[in-house]
């Protein structure tokens, strides 16, 4: 088999996807006896254009933000500030892997605010209720915007007394 076939060999595996980029430079420089040559950028888009980490984490930094801070939008509009985080985080995960820790955190705080609020519906009945419900009432408004101004920051933020009921997926 000559040069020439062997690369166009090693070009139809790399198109096919069989073998990725770096292999592929691996591969190649074997064949020319040269060394090889690394990729700038391995991670793509849907649309395969190269993307750097930097825009990654800048989208994971905004869309963790707007998140968040969606959580709010049930004080305008009933039952989106319940549908629009988990929403953007089913949508967006996959694409932002670091995405997924914000609506892991989201939604386990969401569904916890939820368990506390029957309750303190519940305890309603001997008053005690009320003042918890005011209390809930501004840390469902301030744990978002905490959390929004941290993810903003790059960090990942976990709302306090949250029970976890969902863990995020682990990267291996």
């Amino acid at each position: 088999m000559s040069l020439v076939d062997e690369l166009q060999k090693l070009q139809q595996l790399h198109d096919s996807g069989a073998i990725d980029d770096t292999e592929f430079a691996a591969a190649k420089a074997r064949l020319l006896g040269g060394p090889p040559e690394i990729p700038r950028m391995s991670h793509t888009w849907a649309n395969d254009a190269p993307v750097d980490a930097d825009r990654i984490e800048r989208e994971t930094r905004q869309w963790a933000f707007v998140l968040h801070l969606s959580m709010l939008a049930g004080y305008v509009v009933p039952i989106a500030g319940l549908m629009a985080p988990i929403i953007i985080w089913q949508v967006k995960k996959n694409e932002l892997p670091g995405l997924d820790e914000h609506g892991v955190n989201a939604v386990n705080w969401i569904i916890s605010s939820l368990i506390y609020l029957i309750g303190c519906a519940v305890l309603c009945i001997v008053l005690i209720g009320f003042p918890l419900l005011i209390a809930l009432l501004i840390v469902d408004i301030v744990f978002p915007i905490m959390a929004a101004i941290k993810a903003n920051n790059g960090e990942t933020w976990k709302y306090p007394w949250t029970i976890e009921f969902i863990k995020p997926q682990q990267s291996w």
